[in-house]
């Protein structure tokens, strides 16, 4: 998967982006490592282990010809994915066309469509609003203030009042708005623009901050239908168009902006 040199993602216990910062991660028993170049990624994905490049543009798709590309930078619109990227491309959000610039769209907002493959359109639109927990929404989130350098006080996994300060933004306070488990929080030392989301809460009391959230594996799920699905109508068939030592399946910045959503 590609990243890059900062991510962005707050759900960092769940997040393979982790692996920029700290060099190697691992999310509910899966491992991830970072590469320092396609050579490294391929002997990684040999080994069992999931590469992430610093790859920003996702220059790789170029050298690797992968069999599936999956643009999950969750920007809201395209910012440069071409359905000619790979056999099958597979688009995360709203700001994709299936059938025009990817072969196909997940949905990723909450409700009775999450997950739902559409094979022609897009999916809905970006309303800002996150989904309900417990009643609340944009509660919820911590953004930051101004801009600047975030300093977080809290950690992700502790529990806060409503009114408690949880982190800095270069001199400015960012307070939670409700009583809760932190179940995200940027990296310390990242610079972020003025509202730029850094973090979460969960206001439930079984909250759980070390596993992937349920609209990640719906969505994951959806992903890995697709996947099957074009397998079964003849995807196997192209498989000489990517490298030959490698798993076929590209992701584009997958954990540090999806996580951020969730």
């Amino acid at each position: 998967m590609t990243e890059t040199d900062r991510p962005l993602a707050v759900r960092r216990a769940v997040a393979f982006a982790e692996a920029v910062y700290s060099g190697l991660v691992a999310v509910e028993g899966v491992s991830a490592c970072l590469a320092g170049n396609v050579e490294d990624a391929v002997d990684l994905v040999e080994s069992g282990v999931i590469p992430v490049l610093v790859d920003p543009g996702a220059l790789v798709i170029k050298q690797l010809h992968p069999l599936v590309v999956i643009d999950a930078i969750m920007a809201k619109r395209n910012t440069g994915t071409a359905i000619t990227d790979a056999p099958l491309v597979i688009g995360l959000g709203p700001g994709f066309t299936a059938g025009l610039d990817v072969h196909a769209v997940i949905e990723t907002s909450r409700g009775a469509d999450l997950g739902r493959v559409i094979d022609s359109g897009g999916a809905a639109l970006d309303t800002g609003i996150p989904g309900a927990v417990m009643g609340f929404t944009l509660e919820r989130l911590l953004r930051a203030p101004v801009d600047g350098v975030v300093l977080p006080c809290r950690l992700i996994g502790q529990r806060v009042e409503k009114g408690d300060v949880v982190a800095f933004v270069e001199t400015s306070q960012v307070r939670a708005e409700i009583t809760g488990l932190i179940r995200g929080m940027i990296k310390a030392g990242v610079w972020v623009a003025r509202g730029t989301k850094i973090g979460d809460i969960d206001p439930r009391d079984n909250a759980e901050y070390d596993k992937i959230s349920d609209k990640a594996m719906a969505v994951g799920g959806a992903v890995v239908e697709t996947v099957l699905r074009r397998c079964r109508t003849g995807l196997k068939k192209t498989r000489h168009f990517y490298y030959p030592s490698f798993d076929g399946i590209m992701l584009k910045h997958f954990t540090s902006d999806f996580n951020k959503r969730n």
